[in-house]
């Protein structure tokens, strides 16, 4: 499968929605293990998540995105980690982060967008994560300071 450029879809993102607000989920299964994506437009593990569509919340935002995604439903309660912004990576852009804890595995199917879905354990995660996903894991797992951007 081909990779979609980023700046083509940060455009199409920008003129679909505006100015971009994005919700990411961190889903934690036994308080050992988080599901990550591995994109087709970006290189590395990240946590699961996407664009706020019209119309919608953050928080279904989050939901639709993770089943989406990687075939997870949520269950359970989301509670709010952070809001984030991405101004560095894509000007006008912010992030809400929610963790859940309580979801069932669905069937993962690859895609265009998303081309792997997979469960880490905690102490084993991939050394090719992005630089946000990495931070927000060390303030979830690793009770590091919570920062006002997504990519310190």
């Amino acid at each position: 499968m081909k990779k979609l450029p980023m700046k083509v879809f940060q455009q199409l993102s920008r003129w679909r929605r505006g100015k971009t607000l994005g919700a990411r989920v961190a889903a934690i299964e036994e308080g050992r293990r988080v599901l990550l994506v591995r994109h087709g437009y970006i290189r590395g593990w990240s946590l699961p998540g996407g664009g706020v569509d019209k119309g919608e919340t953050l928080r279904e935002a989050a939901i639709r995105e993770l089943r989406e995604e990687t075939g997870a439903v949520a269950t359970g309660p989301l509670s709010l980690h952070g809001m984030f912004s991405n101004e560095a990576a894509f000007p006008g852009d912010h992030v809400a982060l929610y963790i859940v804890r309580e979801f069932e595995r669905g069937p993962f199917m690859p895609s265009f967008e998303i081309r792997e879905a997979r469960f880490f354990e905690r102490d084993k995660l991939p050394g090719d994560m992005t630089p946000g996903t990495k931070a927000r894991l060390a303030e979830i797992f690793l009770g590091a300071s919570v920062s006002d951007l997504w990519v310190p």
